[in-house]
């Protein structure tokens, strides 16, 4: 790879080669979720057109709805001025979180703590059959 086709891509020579990747929903602009690339998942991700990302706890490639289904089909990769933050516009299918919300951004802080502002879509239980 040439040095003009790295400085195209993100820097993954930066956070010990993870960076952060955000999904946006494409029409809404609402941020569904950040998660971990690393090289291969960006390059999967960029030669599929769906998301994928590096899973730190099970320390491989987490292929977006292997397991519930809940796929993120992406419509644009954008990267920050650093390259070392990816930003996705997303079609989402399902819930983009874990927890069976639209978004993993579904609580709001306040003085007087912690409160949910979202509506559940899907029950975890039914989807990843734990």
């Amino acid at each position: 790879m040439t040095t003009e086709q790295q400085s195209q891509e993100p820097d993954f020579t930066r956070n010990n080669g993870l960076l952060p990747a955000i999904a946006q929903d494409a029409d809404s602009g609402k941020i569904l979720m950040m998660a971990w690339m690393n090289a291969e998942a960006y390059r999967e991700t960029v030669q599929t057109g769906r998301a994928v990302y590096f899973s730190r706890s099970r320390q491989r490639l987490w292929r977006k709805g292997e397991e519930s289904g809940h796929v993120q089909v992406v419509e644009q990769i954008l990267l920050d001025c650093d390259r070392d933050t990816i930003l996705m516009k997303v079609r989402q299918t399902g819930a983009a979180c874990h927890e069976g919300y639209e978004s993993c951004f579904f609580r709001e802080v306040t003085a007087d703590g912690l409160n949910i502002i979202a509506t559940r879509l899907v029950d975890p239980n039914d989807v990843y059959q734990k």
